[in-house]
């Protein structure tokens, strides 16, 4: 048995306490300054408000003000926050842990330098937490999961990655169960970049329901499966240049970790949703300012920050211009508002 303090009470960070307490550990979850309507709803009745559904009772809920004590003496501190406020919760880290505890990322995303030198979001927390950095261990959870699945008990598998096999062997139990199957692996960097990239192509898999929608065929016996498969085919190439550019095992991106999540994700959401409206002909600057106003999208926030980095990437010779074109394609729909006319042509190393 262990002592798990999760910060952060969103969905994802919240589903992942119920095979983690059900295996009998002590469970702290600690919600965010923005968190204190879900605490209070878990304080009154046990309800995750967002969920929908009551969590394990043996999981104790605490207010971002009692931080400090739910975090004194755990084994693992879950990084639950999402990719916005991954700085701020690296700052959090810095305060509240200690050396020899094990920081478990769930929040996926990359971060670029001015020269768009690219890291994976593990690397923020580290920046922010400083020397004591060193001192803990890290692993982070990816794969195919959608929280409310997970948290009901639908059958769900996933890669726990740590930068020590010791520290994945010693994770992995404390979370399997009947119905949460984990697999381990070294590779961190790999894993993480997938997850990320997945992230990404999810937004492309609106665009097909978008334009059947736009011409009135939604219905229709004949769909766009083609289309989408293609896109699917071509994200998958992407996301094993980009594993393989950042210095990961572009291996991982067959398993669990890269098209098995990336799969999962363009099955629906509000990236997905997003790229609907896309399909349909809405400019993305309306998308972003009134039809999704408030809406957090780390797909298309990935986006802008792999699509800007690409083009620094290429003016320093890192990359060629020909290189992820469907990842510039997708940036300048989200940042320059370009219609959707993917350059097909341009796919799979070119036509030809």
């Amino acid at each position: 048995m262990a002592k798990i303090a999760v910060l952060g009470a969103g969905i994802m960070a919240t589903a992942l306490t119920f095979p983690s307490a059900e295996n009998g550990n002590e469970i702290h979850l600690i919600g965010t300054h923005l968190d204190d309507e879900i605490i209070d709803s878990i304080k009154k009745d046990g309800t995750h408000p967002v969920l929908g559904l009551k969590i394990p009772e043996s999981v104790k809920p605490y207010y971002f003000t009692e931080a400090a004590d739910a975090v004194e003496g755990a084994d693992i501190i879950m990084s639950g926050v999402n990719s916005f406020g991954v700085e701020w919760a690296g700052e959090q880290l810095a305060r509240l842990a200690r050396p020899g505890q094990t920081i478990l990322s769930i929040t996926k995303g990359m971060h670029a330098e001015e020269d768009g030198t690219l890291h994976i979001l593990p690397d923020v927390l580290k920046e922010k937490m400083g020397p004591l950095a060193d001192q803990v261990n890290w692993a982070a959870i990816v794969g195919p999961s959608i929280a409310g699945e997970l948290a009901v008990h639908h059958l769900t598998c996933v890669t726990f990655c740590a930068e020590k096999q010791e520290v994945a062997d010693m994770l992995a139990p404390l979370y399997r169960t009947d119905y949460y199957h984990v697999w381990t692996s070294t590779d961190f960097i790999g894993n993480e970049v997938g997850s990320c990239m997945k992230n990404i192509f999810a937004f492309g898999g609106g665009f097909a329901p978008g334009i059947l929608k736009k011409l009135g065929k939604e219905d229709d016996k004949y769909v766009m499966y083609n289309y989408a498969a293609a896109l699917f085919g071509e994200g998958a190439r992407e996301l094993k240049q980009m594993v393989e550019l950042l210095g990961g095992d572009p291996t991982v991106t067959e398993n669990l970790g890269g098209v098995g999540d990336m799969f999962v994700t363009t099955m629906g959401g509000r990236n997905v949703r997003a790229g609907t409206y896309v399909g349909q002909g809405v400019p993305f600057s309306e998308i972003r300012n009134v039809k999704m106003k408030g809406v957090t999208l780390e797909g298309v926030a990935a986006i802008g920050v792999v699509g800007a980095a690409l083009g620094k990437l290429t003016e320093r010779g890192v990359i060629k211009d020909t290189d992820y074109p469907l990842v510039r394609a997708l940036y300048e729909i989200v940042a320059h508002d370009a219609p959707l006319d993917l350059p097909w042509e341009k796919f799979f190393g070119g036509e030809h």
